[in-house]
């Protein structure tokens, strides 16, 4: 099973945006499991289990696991191809968000068009490298930096930008014979507040967990 994997066809976007496919998907990452087995969990028939289970199939969003034996009857054991799917632009190719359109280093959405181009073309490079059975040359930084001040964040991105070019300089060659081009996307933006978990009622009245020793 693959860690994540892109959709690329729209067809198949739209049966893993289905609530139910969707659910069975989320279920089967956990592990292989038949329609009978699934059914229970999802509150379906089997019948409909099955009937969903398919369409996942023809998409190949699910796959065949193995099979078992259950009294008179052969169980097929379904499971995930990937523990997580991301919806490629190319799904959505006449209305796939372009940043060439327009160029504006401070505005959010066309920090949001870089990354759909960037979610497009790495799903593009996997599928290409994956029928061709070559390893994919990428390299991603991911961080995190709390700035006391905007002063502060304008300095960064004003370092930041002066430190990049520099690289981009000093490395490019135009010229290389059989040198290949590679894109480059560098993105600051404020940090997504965690969603507090919902209270229940067996939460509410559980324990409060004991902080750490402060050394």
């Amino acid at each position: 099973m693959l860690d994540v994997t892109v959709i690329e066809d729209a067809k198949a976007a739209a049966v893993s945006l289905d609530p139910i496919r969707a659910r069975l998907l989320a279920e089967l990452a956990a592990g292989p499991a038949s329609a009978a087995m699934l059914a229970g969990k999802v509150g379906l028939p089997r019948q409909k289990v099955n009937y969903h289970l398919k369409a996942l199939e023809r998409h190949g969003l699910v796959e065949l696991a193995g099979e078992r034996r259950k009294g008179n009857v052969t169980e097929r054991l379904m499971r995930a191809t990937a523990a997580s799917y991301v919806i490629s632009p190319l799904a959505l190719a006449a209305v796939q968000p372009d940043p060439d359109r327009f160029r504006d280093q401070l505005s959010a959405r066309w920090l949001l068009a870089l990354g759909a181009r960037l979610v497009r073309d790495v799903g593009s490079l996997i599928t290409g490298a994956a029928k061709a059975r070559k390893r994919l040359a990428t390299y991603a930084l991911d961080g995190e930096v709390t700035f006391a001040s905007a002063a502060d964040r304008a300095a960064f991105i004003e370092e930041l930008t002066a430190g990049v070019g520099g690289l981009i300089r000093k490395y490019h060659d135009a010229d290389a014979e059989g040198g290949r081009p590679h894109r480059i996307v560098v993105a600051v933006h404020p940090t997504v507040k965690a969603v507090p978990p919902t209270v229940t009622p067996e939460t509410a009245t559980a324990p409060a967990p004991i902080p750490p020793a402060q050394g």
